[in-house]
């Protein structure tokens, strides 16, 4: 699996967006062969048989010379490692959904990293970070924001403007408001 971080505006969070990434993962190699492994014919496992006094005994380990995955390279291309692998950008979209929050985690299934030998490529986990907006301050649902009215206008009612996520809106201050 490869994990990223994202940052999200409150307008994204309230919204849902879809945003293009840069990662840096590992990809399969062009130009890589397999073989089956020689001291264990491609199994990954090496089974020992001892002789005891009561009898044979028999056990099995993970076989030293493919790590257990049973084939070897043949033959690769300088820029891969052992595995057959090597290092690329990609762009990826993703598809973020409103209401998503502060460290929730999304997963992209088959975004990852590749497998090594050709193997089933890992997930793209998304970590969300939320940037703080200047007016407004988020409490799960909910949105908040302070805003200041003379006793003048709390008084005897007044309508005020105040922000939210698509902009600025009016609203009606009762007659005799408290503060608070």
């Amino acid at each position: 699996n490869l994990r990223v971080k994202i940052k999200m505006t409150l307008e994204e969070v309230a919204e849902g967006v879809k945003k293009k990434i840069k990662v840096n993962k590992l990809v399969n190699a062009q130009g890589v062969t397999f073989k089956n492994c020689q001291t264990c014919n491609g199994t990954g496992r090496i089974t020992r048989v001892q002789q005891t006094f009561i009898g044979a005994m028999q056990t099995q380990t993970t076989c030293h010379s493919c790590q257990g995955a049973g084939k070897m390279i043949d033959s690769k291309p300088a820029d891969a490692d052992a595995q057959g692998l090597k290092r690329q950008e990609e762009v990826i979209e993703i598809d973020i959904p409103a209401g998503v929050e502060e460290g929730m985690q999304l997963s992209v299934t088959g975004k990852g990293n590749a497998g090594p030998f050709n193997g089933i490529p890992g997930d793209l986990i998304v970590l969300i970070e939320e940037t703080e907006h200047p007016e407004l301050k988020r409490d799960g649902e909910n949105l908040h924001y302070e805003a200041f009215v003379n006793f003048v206008d709390a008084v005897i009612g007044e309508s005020i403007e105040v922000p939210t996520v698509s902009g600025k809106v009016k609203i009606k201050v009762d007659p005799g408001t408290q503060s608070g």
